[in-house]
């Protein structure tokens, strides 16, 4: 296999890659938006958040959304793991740079990461999506046998405020997807070949301030859940 092909090959990973991993960036966004109304940041936030969750799991222009989004994710994850294997063993083909400095480390465990919240992701569709199929069943005092997408929020107020191990597991997945985004954001300009000497900062700033503000609101839920019990 020629240098130029492994170039050639690892380029379009990443670029592939980059531009699946903003198209998760979005859905975070959207998803956090319904997430908040788990909170009581109105007077109707629970008929808020039935009405969002519904309209996310009937219309049927986000069911081809969500099709797409799963796609995303699982070439993300694939060529995350792919580039990870092929930078392990074509060394003589790898770009090198200082072993001590920060970019280095990230991408060194970037992988580790996004590893933790695969399982975490499990364990999420394992308590929301499978219920939903009816792959496996509600806990009964959730109080919530066969639920639909408008009745998440009591399995979710459940889940926060009755285990404790469950809300934190979903405060350390969402602190490493914060040190995640943190990399990828700026990885993902990056292989998309944005790179300007006067638009890079200011792109690396947006990187930090989502991989922060982001990580933060979903981490909110449980913590409010917590301290209500």
């Amino acid at each position: 296999m020629s240098k130029s092909f492994l170039a050639f090959s690892s380029i379009t990973k990443k670029y592939t890659m980059a531009i699946a991993g903003l198209f998760l960036v979005v859905f975070l966004m959207v998803h956090l938006g319904i997430n908040l109304f788990l909170l009581p940041i109105a007077e109707n936030h629970k008929e808020m958040f039935a009405e969002a969750a519904h309209f996310m799991g009937t219309n049927w222009i986000v069911k081809v959304f969500e099709l797409v989004l799963m796609a995303a994710f699982l070439i993300h994850i694939i060529l995350g793991i792919v580039l990870h294997i092929q930078n392990k063993m074509a060394r003589g083909y790898t770009y090198k740079v200082a072993s001590k400095s920060t970019t280095s480390f990230m991408s060194k465990y970037i992988i580790w990461t996004g590893l933790v919240i695969l399982a975490f992701l499990a364990l999420h569709f394992y308590q929301f999506y499978f219920i939903k199929l009816g792959i496996v069943e509600a806990p009964l005092a959730a109080n919530v046998p066969h639920p639909q997408e408008e009745h998440f929020y009591e399995l979710a107020v459940y889940l926060f405020s009755n285990s404790m191990l469950y809300s934190i597991l979903y405060i350390i997945s969402f602190v490493v997807l914060g040190i995640h985004l943190n990399h990828a954001f700026q990885s993902a300009f990056q292989s998309l070949g944005l790179n300007h000497k006067k638009y890079t900062p200011a792109i690396k700033a947006v990187g930090k301030v989502y991989s922060v503000v982001v990580p933060l609101g979903y981490i909110i839920i449980p913590l409010y859940f917590i301290l209500t019990a």
